[in-house]
């Protein structure tokens, strides 16, 4: 073998060597990010925008794959999650879809419905009522004369709330002449004569409140004690 031929050898030995480094060097590249993302598990992703409090569906949803190690712990993982469940605020296209993101659909009683009214934040909620509290409702009516007296009424004793929505901030040209400037969507489970009460009271009441009532306290009132005047006050 003279030396160019054993030139080529070497530079073929080289090359070879080269070449099974760089391969080396391409599977440690993979192994270090294989490492790194992990294994994919399976998530669903909102498809189009969902409102608040909209019973939720499979086709609402779209599945995908992505890196266990990047998933939130509260991450949705099983569509079989959302059965019987609710938005409890707007799902936006795109969002990965969260346990936090959903509540049970609220229970009625038979003959009851879900009855929605904006209520005064600061008077009328105060951030102690929650789902599940018992409420008596109070509304205070101007006199249909100007001759007549101002009257306070309980419209609605016991009603048990579903929801407590966020604040929302009012028009300003409805929070005019000491009207509350912020309020909070209230969702009470109701009667039908209850829901008219207090669907009648939210319209034409110059204010309704609502009283938190403690548990296993006697929530019926009497008659004569539902009105209250300030003249007949003794």
């Amino acid at each position: 073998m003279n030396s160019r031929q054993r030139r080529g050898v070497i530079l073929l030995i080289l090359s070879v060597l080269c070449a099974l480094g760089a391969f080396a060097g391409v599977l440690a590249v993979i192994d270090d990010v294989q490492s790194k993302v992990g294994p994919e598990v399976t998530a669903y992703r909102v498809k189009s925008q969902v409102k608040p409090y909209t019973a939720l569906d499979a086709g609402q949803f779209e599945k995908i794959r992505m890196p266990k190690r990047w998933l939130s712990d509260n991450a949705v993982t099983d569509l079989g999650q959302i059965h019987g469940k609710i938005a409890v605020t707007t799902l936006r296209k795109g969002s990965l879809l969260q346990t936090d993101m959903i509540v049970d659909q609220p229970a009625l009683q038979p003959g009851q419905q879900e009855v929605a009214i904006m209520i005064d934040a600061a008077t009328g909620v105060a951030g102690k009522i929650t789902p599940g509290s018992r409420v008596n409702v109070y509304a205070t009516f101007q006199g249909k004369k100007q001759t007549d007296p101002d009257q306070s009424k309980i419209i609605v004793t016991d009603a048990r709330v579903l929801d407590v929505g966020q604040i929302t901030a009012l028009d300003p040209d409805h929070a005019k002449d000491q009207q509350p400037t912020e309020a909070v969507p209230i969702t009470f489970a109701l009667s039908t004569l209850d829901a008219q009460r207090i669907t009648y009271a939210e319209s034409f009441a110059q204010r309704v409140r609502l009283a938190l009532v403690a548990p296993g306290s006697e929530t019926s009132v009497p008659d004569k004690d539902r009105t209250y005047e300030l003249a007949t006050d003794k």
